[in-house]
């Protein structure tokens, strides 16, 4: 996009269309650089005093966990002497374990603190705060339906405007759209919206380029609007987020000087699907004491997840911009996972990265089916796997570089399962088909029988679930400790059976899931680009011939699982069982949790009794829509929306030949060759149709013809 600060072109309402226009205050953003340190000459973001102890122990009950684990699991395998694949077996299991227990330490935490400190700090009728700071609503925004957009926008603004600090704020919709259809839709549903509100300071930019992807989205805003704001808070197209919540943010950031940014805790709304509602049921019960346990040891150097979040601009300005990466993609290019590197450069530059996990009031929605919300791991895998060429970066914080490894961690410990149960599959097949080595080179006087403890490994099998769900019912247990939670939950007996089903549907799922993730390593290890597809927000329905030939590698894998297990034993099998049926029934499984939940067993708090921000924004979504026509056909028929589009675009630039755009050439071509608007519509495709939108002579001829 070129600036908006040229002359105005004589069309239809212009002087409407500028005053929806806002005035550039460019913001200057210093190339990224992972080689230096950055830190500029400012006090650090201060640590809590209790800060180091609290960190050690965390990680001193991890080390324990999975010390005395480690142990056990050894004594499990040295019956006999431990073999080359009992080694193998022992090594990941260490590493495995360690990774449950880092998550069950910091779930414990979270644990005491709700429940010496309650479970929400900030009630919903309480006064919000003064303010004064002039801030940034930023929506970014890629091939989204512009009604759902805007009807969420719309309900924020309306709960933002009844705090009477609406003033302070102004709007934007940062669009990367590429279909052209949506790009027309979103400018329309735009000023659509800015008549509803009654608002001047709601604006929309469309940038033609889409570099760099949501982080570019977000730079290029700051270093054309940036200077004149003191903070911005970033949503995405699914987020919600009410007026009050807003104005804490804000104040929250006001009164923390060392505060470089703050980030809420995003509750799932909306869920309609089985697979949604189970989502949205475990991060409504479990979510709150995770944060909480992680913001607890976390304190200034917290992490940013890309969305509803308060940043303060010059910090982000001065210290978060990214770098490309070296190499070819995958790995290289410009950073997926932006918000976690953009966090530690800002802590990096001395600012602190906090959370409020008991705010409330903030809200996002979840893919629809386990095939879409694969689709977006994809991408996040291939995001946090780049991160290991920012993990060595000079000056960042210890805490820094350990969000990075998580995040890696999160994906690497899939493959990593898949292995240790192959391994253990392999040992059992040896015992079973393969003569073993009773007396092995070497003078010996007595045989090496190999052999494991059954029933110890039955005790380490317990220990290793039951820190995989214990976390899962501490928060049940709080639940169950205060009465009005426990109503809003539908009671403790509905809650308790919504936890024992989404333990059993999330099992089931687990195994899916693993497979999913081993082969999104293994691709993008070999080299193989996520890309950037948009996300599917509708229900979770799924065409059978998808189901097949998606869920087909899961169930090859529980069919060769199966079939090993039993040639093994009986008992064998029953012991894989948890993996082995999830796997089998891959394909029903998928089928039946993206289609709609029965009942009301996975019942919220949000669902039994809305927010007043989301009733507004599903009543908006709700109401009629006559959908997206033709971009073109939309534009030659309202000459205001026209006028509009008209005004965004760059001033007209001379071509150069290597710089010929092959899509607005052939649109030309038909243009020319066509008698009527009907004929040259129809024969356009998209990428032509798009670069004709950003080409105003091509445009103002298509839409002259009769």
């Amino acid at each position: 996009m070129g600036t908006l600060n040229t002359a105005p072109r004589p069309v239809a309402g212009d002087i409407v269309t500028q005053r929806l226009l806002p005035r550039e205050s460019p913001l200057p953003m210093a190339p990224g650089d992972l080689g230096n340190k950055g830190v500029p000459d400012r006090v650090p973001a201060p640590a809590a005093p209790a800060m180091a102890w609290r960190r050690g122990l965390i990680l001193l009950t991890t080390a324990a966990l999975t010390g005395a684990g480690g142990y056990e699991m050894y004594r499990v395998l040295e019956v006999g002497g431990v073999t080359v694949l009992e080694a193998m077996v022992l090594a990941l299991f260490l590493i495995l374990l360690a990774w449950v227990a880092f998550s069950f330490a910091s779930a414990l935490a979270g644990f005491f603190v709700l429940l010496s400190h309650g479970s929400n700090a900030y009630s919903p009728e309480a006064e919000p705060p003064a303010i004064a700071s002039r801030t940034a609503m930023l929506l970014p925004t890629y091939n989204e339906d512009p009604h759902r957009l805007t009807a969420r926008l719309r309900a924020i603004i309306e709960s933002l405007e009844a705090t009477n600090h609406g003033e302070l704020f102004d709007w934007y919709v940062l669009s990367d759209s590429t279909d052209p259809d949506i790009w027309v839709a979103e400018e329309k549903a735009l000023l659509a919206l800015r008549q509803a509100v009654g608002t001047s300071r709601l604006y929309y930019r469309h940038r033609g380029d889409n570099t760099a992807r949501k982080a570019g989205n977000i730079s290029e805003w700051i270093t054309r609007f940036g200077a004149v704001y003191d903070f911005m808070i970033v949503l995405d197209a699914d987020s919600l987020m009410s007026g009050q919540t807003i104005v804490r943010l804000v104040h929250a950031i006001e009164t923390n000087a060392t505060a470089g940014l703050v980030q809420s805790l995003p509750l799932i709304v909306n869920a309609r699907s089985l697979f949604s509602r189970v989502q949205q049921f475990a991060g409504r019960l479990y979510g709150p004491m995770i944060a909480a346990g992680v913001a607890w040891w976390h304190g200034s150097e917290g992490n940013y997840w890309g969305h509803n979040a308060i940043i303060r601009v010059k910090a982000f300005a001065e210290a978060a911009a990214l770098p490309q990466l070296r190499g070819p993609k995958p790995f290289g290019g410009h950073i997926l996972s932006h918000d976690f590197v953009e966090a530690a450069l800002m802590r990096r530059a001395g600012w602190g990265i906090y959370m409020l996990p008991m705010l409330g009031g903030s809200y996002e929605e979840v893919p629809p089916s386990l095939l879409d919300f694969a689709a977006r791991d994809r991408r996040w895998c291939q995001g946090n796997l780049q991160h290991l060429a920012v993990v060595p970066a000079r000056g960042l914080h210890w805490l820094s570089r350990l969000h990075f490894m998580v995040g890696v961690g999160a994906y690497l410990t899939a493959p990593l399962w898949l292995l240790f149960l192959l391994l253990g599959m392999l040992i059992s097949l040896q015992a079973r088909f393969v003569r073993p080595e009773y007396f092995p080179k070497g003078f010996s006087l007595f045989p090496t029988w190999p052999a494991q403890d059954p029933v110890l490994a039955v005790w380490v099998f317990v220990a290793t679930m039951g820190l995989l769900l214990l976390p899962k019912l501490l928060s049940l247990v709080l639940v169950w400790m205060r009465v009005a939670v426990r109503r809003q939950f539908g009671g403790a007996l509905r809650t308790s059976a919504g936890v024992l089903a989404e333990v059993v549907v999330s099992a089931l799922m687990a195994p899916v899931m693993m497979i999913f993730q081993s082969i999104a390593v293994v691709e993008i290890l070999s080299g193989r680009d996520a890309g950037w597809q948009t996300q599917r927000r509708d229900d979770g329905t799924v065409e059978r011939r998808e189901l097949y030939r998606k869920y087909g590698v899961p169930t090859l894998c529980g069919v060769a699982m199966a079939a090993s297990a039993y040639a093994v034993s009986l008992p064998l099998l029953l012991w894989m069982s948890p993996v082995i049926v999830g796997l089998l029934f891959a394909v029903p499984i998928g089928a039946l949790t993206a289609g709609p939940a029965l009942g009301k067993l996975f019942v919220t708090p949000e669902e039994r009794e809305p927010p007043p921000v989301l009733r507004r924004a599903n009543e908006l979504s709700a109401s009629a829509d006559l959908g997206a026509r033709p971009a073109l056909v939309e534009l030659r028929e309202d000459p205001a929306l026209l006028a509009f589009h008209l005004a965004q675009l760059p001033p007209p630039r001379a071509a150069r030949p290597d710089m010929i755009d092959a899509n607005l050439a052939v649109g030309r071509a038909k243009v020319d060759a066509s008698d009527t608007f009907e004929e040259a519509a129809a024969h356009l495709s998209s990428r032509e149709v798009l670069a004709i939108l950003n080409d105003d002579p091509t445009l103002s001829t298509v839409l002259q013809k009769r």
